[in-house]
């Protein structure tokens, strides 16, 4: 049995009190399609439940931390202390729509001594599989007690892609197409789940061998990012620089297939 650190598990105990109700209000969720009102006010609620109650656990375990929150935003803490960064449900459309895809997404950023801040535990769980991905700087990926590693396929004709697709008020249409256009003929297969956060450890558990999305927020990515690179994946935005949270552009794979996909994303907006 692998031992997780103190932080991790205060990051899994809070994870699995908030895991029954979201698994609860999922079930009624599919009831309430027929409902004259309607899901979305009641997913509204589950989602500010589920932080709420990660809030609480995270709060009493670490008094002193700051939070970054999806539902509440930016909590002060201790400025030389770590901060939390929190999706209680990553994939609020497939919960709205009664589709089981959705997970916690928790992340530690520690300040660094040149001013800036850095990731170093992730742990992602989705609470119908009951599936705990979780990473730690320099221990590693992990599903449960089984260490994770990206992809070994290194052509992209056999690669498996997963991104996120733009819609109603949300993302670069252009952007996206172009870059559809650009990897789509050269691989096995594209596929858009809906949850960010599963994208990328489905990455680092090699059953995706690559991703790429835009307009992402901490919230969804900070976790996974941790994930894919402790698995010994790459990730950085379009351009390949390390500023994937600040640029809001993710692109992971293992090493052979970031830079194929890295070509094909970078030649695509070279010709906007």
């Amino acid at each position: 049995m692998v031992s997780h650190s103190g932080v991790l598990t205060v990051m899994e105990r809070a994870a699995r009190k908030a895991a029954p109700r979201l698994r609860r209000d999922f079930n009624e969720v599919q009831h309430l399609q027929v409902s004259k009102k309607g899901p979305a006010d009641f997913v509204s609620m589950a989602d500010q439940r589920a932080e709420r109650t990660l809030y609480d656990e995270l709060l009493k375990a670490r008094p002193d931390w700051g939070f970054l929150l999806e539902e509440g935003g930016e909590i002060a803490g201790d400025p030389t202390k770590p901060r939390w960064i929190v999706d209680p449900l990553d994939g609020t459309s497939n919960f709205l729509h009664g589709i089981p895809h959705f997970a916690i997404s928790i992340a530690v950023e520690e300040p660094r001594p040149n001013g800036t801040r850095e990731v170093t535990s992730a742990l992602i769980y989705q609470p119908l599989t009951d599936e705990s991905f979780w990473a730690e700087k320099g221990r590693g990926a992990w599903l449960q007690d089984q260490r994770l590693r990206v992809s070994s396929r290194r052509h992209l004709d056999e690669a498996l892609i997963s991104t996120g697709i733009p819609f109603l008020g949300h993302g670069d249409f252009d952007e996206w197409t172009r870059i559809f256009a650009a990897v789509a003929p050269e691989v096995a297969g594209i596929r858009r789940f809906g949850s960010a956060a599963l994208d990328l450890a489905w990455v680092a558990a090699g059953r995706y061998d690559g991703f790429w999305e835009s307009g992402l927020q901490p919230w969804d990515v900070a976790a996974g990012i941790l994930l894919v690179r402790e698995a010994g994946g790459f990730v950085s935005d379009y351009r390949g620089a390390d500023r994937a949270m600040e640029r809001k552009q993710v692109l992971a794979a293992n090493d052979a297939l970031h830079s194929k996909l890295h070509k094909l994303v970078a030649n695509a907006l070279k010709a906007r």
